[in-house]
């Protein structure tokens, strides 16, 4: 049994490519974002506390701009799910995750997770062997889900100091330390569809009476 599919969207006179992950019995549409998606990006932000709210523009940047390496995530049709992230200057072995925002209605499926594996599935990134981001301290949920990516790519999780509280003024915002993961290997879209497949039908026989 198969849990990805593919299909031709058309939006803003472009041609988008979706693919279809069923996650514990749900099935979302994974694509990269376009600046039509900006207002619904925003708006999921500003849904996700403690997640900082940046303007309704920079949403519109992040689509046009890092598209690529981002993704939205759509439950019949309503954005549920959305990941920006970048490939910093001068380190092509690295995705820094900005922000991953999940609706409440998406919630508990391991949904951030899997958006995050499926931006390093994508063959442009093979060469990608450590994932960055920040996360306070207080945001247990967000720590939560970059464990878990960590120990879906066998490797460990490392934290260290990058943006103290005193840099961000008198905004009362926390510090930001660097969660660095990897070493690991990428995996590519086929590959990855093959493990979801395995890890949703293991979920499904735990659930199996004995």
């Amino acid at each position: 049994m198969r849990f990805e599919t593919t299909t031709e969207l058309h939006a803003s006179n472009q041609s988008l490519t979706a693919v279809t992950q069923t996650i514990k019995g749900r099935k979302f549409d994974f694509r990269n974002p376009v600046p039509a998606d900006g207002t619904a990006i925003h708006e999921l932000v500003a849904q996700c506390p403690p997640l900082d709210l940046n303007s309704l523009y920079a949403y519109l940047l992040l689509s046009e701009h890092f598209a690529r390496t981002s993704v939205v995530a759509l439950q019949d049709g309503v954005l549920v799910g959305y990941v920006s992230g970048y490939v910093p200057p001068g380190r092509p072995d690295v995705l820094f995750v900005w922000q991953v925002a999940v609706h409440q209605k998406g919630r508990g499926h391991g949904l951030g997770s899997r958006m995050i594996r499926h931006i390093l599935a994508s063959p442009h990134l093979s060469g990608v062997r450590h994932i960055e981001t920040t996360v306070s301290p207080s945001n247990q949920a967000s720590r939560r889900m970059f464990q878990a990516v960590a120990r879906h790519l066998d490797t460990a999780v490392r934290e260290m100091p990058l943006f103290e509280r005193h840099l961000f003024g008198d905004h009362g915002h926390e510090s930001e330390p660097l969660l660095r993961i990897g070493p690991f290997r990428t995996v590519g879209r086929r590959q990855e569809s093959c493990i979801n497949e395995v890890t949703e039908r293991q979920a499904a026989e735990e659930l199996m009476p004995g």
